[in-house]
């Protein structure tokens, strides 16, 4: 697909492309296909992808599994995908941070910018082989930075608590129609099991939560604020702030809250 054809989809499907939507479809056919490529997927993989839009993504997937499954938003998009697809495919129409994600092997998706966030943390609570997304290139250096970049945040954390993340290439603007303001990347997301142990998942990914939300206080005045801790407790990294924190040095601190709270275990 390019962009004489994707001007011509837009076209006949009568799509107005959203921004509140983050509709910026993909023309570029080669990078779309290094995307599937990068999935690994098998013919007995089950597939998931979020936002197939005008299907560059969705007429590759079905070559290579028997199982795939699209979800989509927008009606009209929807009945595109369900013309020009038909039972080749199983669709859902609705909202992907809200209904249940069935079961899949592989997630393979070009993110809708408005919703990259819940879908990430939402994919996360799930088991799953390995997924690749595209992204707003901003949006990918958070996924992966490094402790004590400006970027380093509660996605960064939660990553890597839970998978090995990467950046496999930058998309330029220029491949999308309409053009965003952005240029875009493709990261690799492959669950493991976590680098260091906790006490309490809830607890760790809650301590996580609460001190980037303020990440300009120090961490005590965050959680104290939150009612989290007790004024008289003995913790440590109370006067850093969490940017400077390294994903296991939270898993102590929430480690020790965990067990204050509970007494000790």
């Amino acid at each position: 697909m390019n962009r004489d054809e994707t001007r011509q989809l837009i076209a006949e499907t009568g799509i107005v492309p959203k921004k509140s939507k983050g509709q910026n479809f993909l023309t570029d056919d080669r990078v779309a296909q290094r995307h599937v490529d990068y999935a690994c997927i098998e013919k007995g993989d089950r597939v998931l992808e979020v936002g197939p839009g005008l299907g560059i993504l969705t007429s590759k997937l079905i070559e290579i599994s028997d199982d795939v499954t699209c979800i989509e938003l927008d009606e009209i998009l929807a009945e595109h995908i369900r013309n020009t697809y038909g039972d080749r495919l199983k669709l859902i129409e609705g909202d992907a941070v809200k209904v249940p994600f069935p079961e899949f092997d592989r997630f393979v998706s070009n993110l809708p910018y408005s919703v990259s966030t819940p879908i990430i943390f939402k994919l996360l609570t799930y088991d799953f082989k390995k997924a690749v997304v595209m992204v707003q290139k901003e949006f990918a250096d958070r996924m992966t930075a490094p402790v004590g970049s400006t970027e380093y945040s509660r996605l960064t954390v939660n990553l890597f608590y839970k998978a090995d993340c990467r950046i496999l290439e930058n998309v330029p603007a220029s491949r999308f129609k309409p053009k965003p303001k952005v240029d875009s990347a493709l990261v690799e997301i492959v669950p493991r099991k976590a680098p260091f142990d906790v006490l309490d998942e809830r607890t760790f990914f809650k301590v996580t939560e609460v001190a980037f939300n303020h990440r300009r206080k120090k961490i005590g005045t965050a959680l104290k604020n939150a009612r989290m801790i007790e004024k008289d407790w003995e913790l440590p990294y109370l006067d850093d702030r969490i940017e400077t924190l390294a994903p296991a040095q939270i898993g102590e601190l929430a480690d020790r809250i965990y067990t204050l709270r509970h007494g000790n275990l």
